[in-house]
């Protein structure tokens, strides 16, 4: 099964208008609407699969990767053969770094070749990959909105949607103190401050950070590599540490992991190599005592390769994010979505379900 053609589509779909989403994301106002980056791979059997990168304002330099780089690295290739492939694009391109936008683009090829796996198999790809569960629990990671009454706003909505369990993005005491006490005791908190702190600031605030009994805190050092420097924050405060959708290469998730440096490891399926890189965080995340609680702050195809390989690698206390925007359309349509703090695995062959045609037809971006 020959590969014949490698696509990438760029889209943005737009918040709703007064929603409270559109206020803002990660403290940058007035971002106008949600930028992904979908691959759509087809083979000479008429057999297409999808994938995604990371997108946001990386959607731009991802597909000129793809474009550029990884595709007339593709086309030609047996799609059956993914590692080897795989393997094979990375070796060829690690002039040119070994994360980011590049590792984004070889992330999407990755996913999509799983994809065109599973329905040429005519099975979902959790089975395909050895299991998998019938659904699984997620938590709703809302946007910063740094305004605490925005937060109590976003918090309500999301428990009223069926939450039991919310990651925040702040990393202000007052929006995080708001955050808890409009939730109460009863709901699961996680807090993720995206690297803003020295290892002498995160110590100097981990004492009002406890108060509000975090799950875990997410990412709390820059730069983000300083693995020993989580790992003494872990050992001195108690509170357990997450880390991960910022890690590449398997190489620095084995360390991230011997240095003890973590509770909850976070690969990222759209970022770190697709569904061949992630597979193979579960068994190692095993040796070192870590749960592994995939990134996936998006809603295409990479969200599904995060949902399937938990569904067949996970453990009972594995979790989905589930990125709460509230935007003009859903990549999969309004159908898709969790209930009661629980997503179905989709059963269909490879991830289950294609992009809605329509949603890129409306939305397509011209880059």
């Amino acid at each position: 099964m020959i590969i014949t053609c490698v696509e990438s589509i760029p889209l943005r779909i737009p918040f709703k208008a007064g929603s409270v989403s559109d206020a803002s994301a990660w403290g940058d106002s007035n971002l106008p609407a949600a930028d992904s980056l979908l691959v759509r791979v087809t083979t000479d059997q008429g057999v297409v699969g999808w994938g995604e990168a990371f997108g946001f304002r990386a959607v731009a330099s991802a597909k000129i990767a793809i474009d550029q780089l990884v595709a007339p690295l593709c086309v030609g290739q047996d799609a059956t053969r993914i590692a080897p492939l795989m393997l094979d694009v990375q070796k060829k391109l690690h002039v040119f770094g070994r994360g980011g936008a590049l590792a984004f683009a070889i992330s999407a090829l990755d996913i999509a070749l799983w994809d065109i796996a599973g329905k040429a198999a005519n099975m979902p790809l959790c089975q395909l990959l050895g299991g998998g569960a019938a659904d699984l629990p997620c938590y709703a990671s809302l946007v910063r909105y740094s305004d605490p009454p925005l937060v109590r706003t976003s918090v309500r909505q999301a428990i009223e949607a069926g939450f039991g369990m919310l990651k925040l993005h702040e990393i202000e005491l007052p929006a995080i103190r708001a955050a808890r006490d409009e939730s109460g005791p009863g709901v699961e908190l996680m807090l993720d401050v995206n690297c803003p702190w020295t290892l002498t600031q995160a110590r100097a605030i981990a004492d009002d950070l406890k108060t509000i009994s975090p799950k875990w805190l997410e990412e709390p050092l820059w730069p983000p590599e300083n693995v020993a420097g989580l790992a003494e924050l872990r050992s001195a405060t108690g509170i357990p540490i997450a880390a991960g959708e910022n890690v590449y290469t398997l190489m620095d998730f084995e360390r991230l992991l011997a240095a003890g440096a973590v509770d909850f490891v976070q690969p990222s399926p759209a970022k770190m190599g697709g569904i061949s890189e992630l597979r193979k965080i579960f068994p190692l995340a095993a040796v070192h005592n870590a749960e592994v609680m995939p990134h996936s702050f998006y809603d295409g195809p990479g969200l599904l390769a995060a949902i399937h390989a938990t569904a067949a690698l996970g453990t009972a206390d594995s979790m989905i994010e589930w990125r709460r925007f509230d935007l003009e359309a859903a990549i999969y349509g309004r159908a898709f979505s969790p209930k009661h703090g629980r997503i179905s695995v989709p059963r269909g062959a490879g991830l289950g379900i294609d992009p809605d045609p329509d949603v890129i037809g409306r939305f397509r971006l011209s880059l």
